[in-house]
């Protein structure tokens, strides 16, 4: 793997986040739907598809017959993945958003579709494991699923590292009265 590709990707990983670390540190909603914030952050998505491509080429050193088999899967497999994560961006702006004023009901319901959408993320994740394995050798295969689960957990990593986090609020006297416990 050359080493500029790794470099470019992580700029663009950091990049993405820096996009999304705007709308956190937003004091309103005036930045949240901001129409330039939302294009800047599709440039960032937009170059950083480009730079897991030039990473996954040097890293995978596709022979001629397993590059004419896998590119078309993986485009396939790209635009699915690219419609789960305009959802997680959506999910992470209504996330930023309410964080510190977050309601018990706000809170289970954006839980709940995280968990959703990672449970679509892995369904994904399982179709396409067999749709390559339909047309290349079982070790390309797991090669790539272990560089994309490497590739996608250096992007959760840093998404984490800058959301704020919940335990870091404090919790509010009607918060606190107002939790169910469960049974």
């Amino acid at each position: 793997m050359t080493s500029a590709g790794p470099h470019k990707l992580i700029l663009a990983v950091v990049a993405l986040i820096g996009a999304l670390a705007t709308i956190t540190s937003a004091q309103s909603n005036s930045n949240i739907g901001d129409p330039a914030l939302d294009a800047y952050i599709d440039s960032i998505r937009a170059d950083l598809r480009s730079d897991k491509i030039e990473v996954i080429t040097a890293a995978m050193q596709f022979n001629d017959k397993d590059r004419a088999a896998f590119w078309p899967v993986y485009k396939k497999y790209e635009a699915e993945e690219s419609k789960l994560n305009d959802e997680r961006i959506q999910l992470i702006k209504a996330y930023s958003e309410t964080w510190a004023k977050l309601t018990d009901v706000e809170a289970r319901d954006l839980a709940q579709k995280s968990l959703d959408l990672e449970s679509r993320r892995a369904d994904l994740r399982k179709r396409y494991f067999v749709n390559f394995n339909k047309v290349l050798p079982g070790v390309v295969v797991a090669k790539f699923f272990q560089l994309e689960y490497r590739l996608n957990l250096l992007v959760d990593l840093k998404i984490a590292s800058e959301l704020p986090a919940l335990l870091a609020r404090p919790v509010s006297v009607s918060n606190e009265t107002s939790q169910t416990k469960p049974n």
